[in-house]
């Protein structure tokens, strides 16, 4: 069993000192690897604690005899497409390194990095789908991110071997409530070290340096050279540039802490207050003010300030991403509907703001961000089909956009010719409707509606497809809107008063009538 030290914050290696520790470490490491065929799974953000686990596995793994090292090792890295983009590179260039260095070296190691499906990206949600930025009662973006990517890599290994060992750099020190956590999880332990993972069915979680403090990691990775030929003082030396004493965890579920609280995540993460380690890399080093307008475009996002969320509002539908109605009563003591998607005009705002921004890191920017991608080609086909399949925008403007910001005519062929109108005919619609904008929208989506039921085999389900277009659009305007909501809701209210009403008075009547007087 290994020593624990008493107080995490404490160095788990001042008693026996670091060679000894490590030493103890590695034995264990390699005893748990060689008890059974379980293979093993290492999360890797390229972080100092990711990084410090990596390093102390395959130091011990390279130890063992060549014909020793016939299980499996994974390394997973996910890559939200929104990462910090020197973090992003940095990790990219290290799985690089891994899997020639594990060649050389005859390790059974090999090297993923996973990305989230197109569907879930940040920017086909955002701007495809209309999500508000993330916030603490809308986090949309962990799930979809990072535990789903993640997750369903460990799932495929799973039902393929079994069970499967994941390795996690997690370290008690890092705050209170994860070394809360980490206890409560060690007391349904298989064994000494290994406990089951709460959302992963046949996972354990080995987590080797959860005794470590913040100095152990850095003394360990100085003391000890990179296994695959990347250089430990480098990964210092980033930290150092963007003030960084944290970084973010590969996420494999809702217990694990999110990116909300790190220094290093996405670059456009608007659960934290401020992006301190972009802010600290630009000001410390003048080779990284091409990220300032990255920094810009995330600050336009964030909502904190009363002003921003005043424009927040303003560019966000009074009706539910699914044409549903739902108010609250603010502050002030008024009843309030509760925004939904961003509008049409806000979400193609967006769009603008992404491609302005790579076009200026593009033109601006060092060498090696000569070809930057903050938004990648298979998103933005995914965003123009959202808006014109499912949202009804048959005016089709994402190729008029890239072609105004990018200045070159979008690639990708027309999405549909089938299309009723065209951009010129809508816009001859809108000046008929005079401004009114719910007027407009009816009278489009009714149209491809018809339209995209017309080419169908079986017209079933047409008009319940219309009557949900008309209900969406039923409202004159917001005001118009929020009374008709306060007015179902006490309708909904007496109907459920009456409901309790006739079940009391059913409950207080005799089983047999003919028993009263």
């Amino acid at each position: 069993m290994v020593r624990k030290s008493d107080n995490a914050t404490r160095s788990y290696f001042e008693i026996e000192g670091i060679s000894s520790s490590v030493d103890t470490l590695k034995a264990e490491v390699r005893a748990i690897y060689l008890d059974d065929q379980i293979p093993w799974v290492i999360g890797y953000s390229g972080g100092k604690d990711s990084t410090a686990v990596l390093q102390l596995i395959w130091t011990a793994i390279s130890e063992l005899p060549l014909e020793k090292r016939d299980k499996p090792i994974h390394v997973i890295s996910t890559d939200t497409l929104v990462e910090n983009p020197v973090v992003a590179s940095w990790v990219s260039r290290s799985l690089d390194f891994m899997r020639e260095a594990a060649e050389v070296q005859h390790m059974p190691l090999q090297a993923h990095r996973l990305t989230p499906e197109i569907s879930d990206s940040f920017w086909v949600n955002l701007i495809g789908r209309g999500y508000a930025a993330p916030r603490n009662k809308f986090r949309w973006c962990t799930e979809r991110l990072k535990i789903k990517p993640s997750n369903e890599f460990i799932r495929t290994m799973v039902q393929e071997n079994g069970e499967v060992i994941l390795i996690l750099g997690t370290r008690k020190a890092e705050s209170v409530s994860r070394a809360r956590n980490m206890e409560r999880h060690e007391k349904k332990a298989i064994g000494d070290r290994l406990t089951p993972n709460a959302s992963l069915s046949n996972c354990v979680v080995y987590t080797p340096i959860q005794d470590w403090s913040n100095d152990d990691v850095w003394m360990f990775l100085m003391r000890y050279p990179n296994s695959w030929g990347y250089n430990h003082k480098d990964l210092l030396s980033m930290y150092r540039g963007a003030s960084a004493d944290g970084e973010c965890p590969l996420v494999v579920d809702s217990t694990t802490p999110s990116c909300g609280n790190s220094r290093f995540g996405c670059w456009v993460c608007t659960l934290v207050d401020e992006d301190k380690s972009m802010g600290a890399m630009i000001q410390n080093d003048e080779e990284k003010e091409w990220m300032l307008p990255m920094l810009q475009l995330r600050n336009e996002l964030d909502f904190r300030s009363e002003e921003a969320r005043r424009v927040d509002r303003s560019r966000r539908d009074f009706r539910r991403i699914t044409g549903h109605l739902k108010y609250y009563t603010n502050k002030a003591g008024e009843p309030q509907l509760v925004p939904g998607p961003y509008k049409q005009d806000a979400r193609s705002y967006w769009l603008r703001r992404v491609l302005q921004t790579q076009r200026w890191v593009r033109e601006n920017g060092p060498s090696y961000v000569s070809d930057i991608t903050l938004i990648t080609s298979e998103e933005l086909r995914e965003i123009r089909r959202l808006w014109v399949v499912e949202k009804h925008e048959i005016e089709d403007i994402l190729p008029r956009i890239y072609q105004e910001e990018l200045g070159e005519p979008y690639p990708e062929t027309k999405i549909d010719d089938n299309l009723v109108f065209d951009f010129e005919a809508l816009q001859s619609l809108k000046n008929i409707c005079a401004g009114d904008g719910l007027h407009f929208e009816l009278s489009r989506n009714l149209l491809d509606i018809e339209r995209q039921f017309r080419t169908m085999n079986s017209r079933r389900g047409l008009f319940q497809a219309l009557e949900r277009a008309i209900e969406r659009c039923f409202y004159d305007n917001e005001e118009d809107a929020l009374e008709r909501a306060k007015d179902k809701q006490s309708l909904d209210q007496i109907s459920a008063a009456d409901m309790e009403f006739l079940s009391s008075a059913r409950r207080s009547l005799p089983l047999f009538p003919e028993d009263t007087d």
